[in-house]
């Protein structure tokens, strides 16, 4: 191979990837999608002040080793250079969406059916992981303040260590429906189920991950509320098509999705530009074309 590429996480592998490349005579590659080390530490998974820093000068060791470093957005970047990987070693390469796959629905999704939804409910939609930093804990505190409204429809699917938590905070709760993963074939269908797209996300995980859901959000053509400090990746990323309040806060999140369900209006005006943003900076074409552009500079062919 002229190139190796790795993908962190997991950064375990990244020795292993490193190592291929030398014996093979080529370059490599550390993709991170997110900063797992940091992560980690910030949500509490690890601690000591000691564990910590042998756990960073090893991670600072591995980005240092390798020919090219990318990750996600301009903060995850920013992150690269204060851990010392160099200008000319860091390269921009955010997740995509195919925004011929993921497309707006130009009929009700088969969803509202299948869940005997009626016309006039308004979705709210969580579809993902559910895992420690997605931070949907607030989901059952959301699901808890808005039980009164009688058009609010939660949709909650996915599949994780913190769905039997959520499952269990959900028990008896009317107006909410719990999922398993819906399967690729479905994915534009179940997101155009959506009326509005909920990302929850940890305060202490902000600009260690930009989540790749995201973009498929954008894509479907729905506003999205996220849990986003104002100055994040995540706030910038959805701004002008969608909602950022307090990562955490379930009264700030129930009051962003009542405004936005009872104001049709404005969720389309969010949604028409929520898909012009996927087009413009999440179009999967012409990040691999400049992808492909990086390669063949890196290995030198061209």
């Amino acid at each position: 191979p002229e190139v190796v590429i790795a993908v962190a996480p997991a950064l375990a592998t990244a020795p292993a990837a490193w190592t291929a490349a030398r014996l093979a005579g080529g370059r490599s590659w550390l993709h991170v999608q997110d900063f797992e080390v940091d992560a980690a530490f910030e949500l509490g998974l690890l601690k000591g002040r000691w564990v910590r820093r042998l756990a960073l000068a090893l991670e600072r060791a591995i980005y240092g080793g390798f020919d090219r470093v990318s990750s996600i957005s301009a903060r995850m970047m920013d992150r690269l250079a204060a851990k010392g990987v160099g200008a000319r070693h860091r390269s921009f390469l955010p997740n995509w969406v195919d925004c011929e796959v993921i497309r707006p629905l130009t009929q009700p999704s088969r969803f509202r059916a299948r869940l005997g939804l009626s016309a006039n409910a308004v979705v709210a939609l969580y579809s993902g992981n559910m895992n420690e930093k997605q931070g949907i804990e607030v989901l059952a505190d959301l699901a808890a303040r808005v039980a009164g409204h009688s058009e609010i429809v939660l949709v909650l699917a996915g599949e994780g260590p913190a769905k039997s938590r959520l499952r269990d905070a959900l028990a008896g709760m009317a107006g909410v429906h719990l999922l398993p993963l819906q399967p690729a074939e479905a994915l534009n269908d179940f997101l155009g189920l959506a009326d509005i797209h909920l990302l929850p996300q940890r305060a202490d995980a902000a600009d260690l991950v930009l989540p790749s859901k995201l973009g498929g959000m954008l894509a479907s053509g729905r506003p999205v509320i996220a849990g986003a400090a104002p100055g994040s990746g995540l706030a910038a990323a959805i701004e002008g098509c969608g909602l950022a309040v307090a990562p955490g806060d379930g009264a700030a999140l129930a009051e962003a999705l009542s405004s936005l369900a009872e104001a049709p209006e404005k969720r389309a005006v969010l949604g028409r530009a929520a898909r012009a943003r996927a087009l413009e900076t999440w179009d999967k074409q012409a990040i691999l074309e400049r992808f492909e552009a990086d390669l063949v500079r890196l290995a030198g062919c061209g």
